[in-house]
């Protein structure tokens, strides 16, 4: 698998590695003031790299929804 110098996908590559050396992670965040929500994914090889990636955009849908939802309702996010 090629490297991937990028500093998100670096996070997401030394949780992997913090958690026993884990074949793939996938990582939602909302920054503190609520102006960016984003994913990232790291997979140990090509296939689970992939797989990672389809998650994270998944998952980073349904943080979305969830956030557009909240903020019609006028609810805190999180």
């Amino acid at each position: 698998m090629a490297w991937n110098p990028s500093p998100e996908v670096a996070i997401a590559r030394d949780v992997a590695k913090k958690l026993d050396d884990a074949k793939a992670v996938v990582v939602i965040y909302i920054t503190k003031d609520g102006s960016k929500c984003g994913s990232i994914s790291y997979g140990k090889d090509k296939e689970t790299c992939e797989a990672a990636k389809h998650w994270s955009r998944k998952l980073h849908d349904v943080a979305m929804d969830e956030i557009v939802k909240r903020r019609n309702r006028g609810e805190e996010e999180l």
